[in-house]
């Protein structure tokens, strides 16, 4: 028996790890055409920050599902703040190696497990409502 899981939403794990190379293709459009700079932006803001925090554990609450999203994109703008600093500091900035060095930090980082969120370990998990027992009045009790 092979007692290794499949991880969850494959499909989602190869989306976000494949999800900075039509970012990049993009560049490749006339300047200031809105297919070009539309998946850019949506990739720079939520691309590597999705890659990290999703896909979620079956199972939690509507708060951590939001605190995913809530996270997503100052986690991709810090990302990529760090990527294009570094690349202002070895004087090897562009577009393109920008672009490339995020496309390639979301395939890494995309089949790796998901950052645990402080919501999910603090009982962000659904539960079923307890039965509560009817509590019978005692029998000289006149009720």
């Amino acid at each position: 028996m092979n007692d290794t899981k499949a991880p969850a939403r494959p499909w989602l794990r190869a989306a976000l790890a494949l999800s900075g190379w039509p970012a990049l293709a993009a560049t490749q459009l006339p300047d200031g055409a809105p297919p070009r700079w539309i998946p850019v932006l949506l990739f720079v803001l939520l691309g590597p920050g999705c890659a990290l925090l999703l896909p979620l554990p079956r199972g939690l609450r509507p708060a951590a599902r939001l605190e995913a999203l809530a996270l997503a994109a100052p986690l991709s703008l810090s990302l990529a703040t760090l990527a294009a600093t570094a690349l202002f500091l070895v004087r090897g900035f562009s577009a393109t190696v920008f672009l490339t060095s995020l496309a390639a930090f979301c395939t890494v980082v995309a089949p790796l497990p998901a950052l645990p969120l402080p919501a999910a370990t603090r009982g962000a998990v659904e539960r079923r409502p307890r039965r509560t027992k009817r509590v019978k009045p005692a029998a000289g009790d006149g009720r």
